[in-house]
């Protein structure tokens, strides 16, 4: 796995002359701007695509300063989007008062509004009230009329992403991830899920570090598009769920936890915070079969980012362990695959290094209405000789639990008791309203009202030991640093996260 070679040029060196050119010109024509040569350049932590700058001038108002955001794009990832559309696709949200405003353009990159919010964390996406506001700015994100074919992109993008990984990996990579069986899995995949689907346009990589939310408004801001495209909507909040499993920012950034996995409670909430955005009350019949929708779309999650994960290790120098990421993917995606679809065809799974085990394990882990864990892969694996699971709880005899089992054994607990006891949610909330300033406000206001009311309150290839310090997580600053990029002392410039997206 590479690693990024440290770039010794000072920050005002590693944007393009032609970028400062443009800057200076644009801080020219702001009033309050002292000297418009007198840019300082501060480069934001946590880009694994793009290098993404903050740039800053002093103004004629105390402290205060002007801010704008640099963004160089990065090299080698056009496999995973065309950087055109990806343009057309952000100038037109742009033009709709949605994230940042384009300031302007060069022949490497561009120059954006600067946001003044802050990045969301991990632990934000499990926050009743931020999720609530998260599902709504989805459904509103969903029913934009982008131009162009609104035509299903997922499964020609994973053909072609599976083709290139193919391409890309040696044999015994390509063997251990059964890549030469992705193909089919695709074929049944779409064969399963494409009928009365929802189409809207998806943003299909809705991660923390992807969502801004101003502390003030509580408005959301979903940012950086790179991978948007018109899809079932399902598969967007299915990959949202799968995102309330990883931490970015954790010393382990490329290990997802199942155990976070929202559980059912959760997920109900957040399909009906999610439809009741629509003024209609969604009738139970509906938000069970969407919530069934969206669950077998976490198949098409893993295979998404597995794929992903394959491709990145070839052409990202990111220190990011990609390999073991996509191994537990798949993992999941053979895990989950027989209990999801109710296919005789899942009677294998996938051990470590993504090859096929016992039956007995597949069948014990697809017992669960919810994604089996840690401890559930575990434990599950433990079978007796005559292929006994015990419901998955006994052990080869005469051998104790490993400290990493005890440890995965006690945060399934901890989640279940957690799923047991939390609130209801809609119990308090704030008022949400476009960032830009367009007036959606009072929209936001009867959204969350209205969800209220209706509630009622109611491993082959691991190849680094040591940790790993970057995340999946791209073009965003870490929520920690969010005050360390700011010198205005207006609350809302403790954030400044303009675009978040892994590559």
């Amino acid at each position: 796995m590479g690693v990024n070679k440290k770039d010794e040029r000072m920050p005002e060196e590693r944007v393009p002359g032609e970028a400062k050119e443009m800057l200076k010109s644009l801080a020219s024509k702001w009033e309050d701007v002292t000297d418009a040569n007198a840019l300082q350049v501060i480069p934001l932590k946590g880009a694994m695509t793009n290098e993404v700058f903050q740039i800053k001038w002093p103004t004629k108002i105390g402290e205060l300063s002007r801010k704008v955001v640099v963004r160089i794009y990065g090299v080698g990832v056009e496999v995973f989007f065309d950087r055109d559309n990806e343009i057309h696709t952000f100038e037109f949200m742009s033009k709709q008062g949605y994230g940042p405003r384009l300031l302007g353009r060069f022949s490497k990159g561009r120059i954006e509004e600067f946001i003044h919010a802050r990045t969301l964390s991990a632990h934000d996406l499990r926050d009743p009230e931020i999720s609530v506001l998260i599902a709504a700015k989805m459904r509103e994100f969903h029913v934009l009329d982008m131009p162009g074919e609104k035509i299903v992109y997922l499964w020609d993008r994973l053909r072609n992403w599976l083709k290139v990984a193919k391409d890309m990996c040696s044999p015994d990579e390509a063997k251990a991830f059964r890549l030469n069986d992705i193909d089919e899995e695709i074929t049944l995949l779409e064969k399963n899920l494409s009928v009365d689907q929802r189409i809207g346009f998806c943003h299909n990589d809705l991660q923390y570090g992807n969502i801004m939310i101003d502390e003030e408004t509580k408005a959301i801001t979903i940012i950086d598009y790179e991978y948007a495209s018109y899809n079932p909507v399902a598969f967007d909040l299915a990959n949202h769920f799968c995102e309330m499993t990883a931490d970015y920012h954790s010393d382990t950034p490329h290990v997802v936890d199942y155990t976070k996995y929202p559980g059912l409670e959760e997920r109900q909430r957040f399909v009906q915070a999610y439809l009741i955005s629509s003024a209609d009350k969604p009738g139970d019949k509906e938000v069970e079969q969407f919530l069934n929708d969206v669950e077998k779309f976490t198949l098409g999650s893993h295979l998404f980012w597995g794929l992903w994960g394959i491709i990145s290790e070839h052409v990202n120098k990111i220190d990011f362990d990609y390999l073991e990421y996509s191994r537990q993917r798949f993992e999941q995606y053979w895990l989950r695959k027989p209990t999801l679809l109710g296919s005789s065809e899942g009677s294998t799974t996938a051990n470590a290094a993504g090859a096929p085990t016992s039956a007995a394990t597949t069948t014990t882990a697809a017992a669960s209405a919810d994604p089996p864990t840690a401890a559930t892969t575990t434990t599950t694996t433990a079978v007796t000789a005559d292929g006994a699971t015990d419901g998955g709880r006994k052990e080869e005899q005469g051998k104790e639990s490993s400290p990493s089992e005890k440890a995965a054994a006690a945060a399934a607990a901890a989640q279940e008791e957690e799923r047991t006891d939390s609130p209801k949610a809609g119990e308090d909330g704030e008022d949400d309203k476009d960032p830009n300033g367009r007036g959606k406000q009072q929209q936001q206001q009867g959204v969350f009202r209205r969800f209220k009311r209706y509630l009622g309150f109611t491993n082959v290839f691991k190849r680094h030991s040591h940790s790993h310090s970057h995340s999946k997580s791209i073009d965003h600053i870490p929520p920690q640093e969010q005050q360390d990029a700011s010198s205005a002392p207006a609350p809302a410039d403790n954030a400044a996260a303009v675009s978040g997206k892994p590559t």
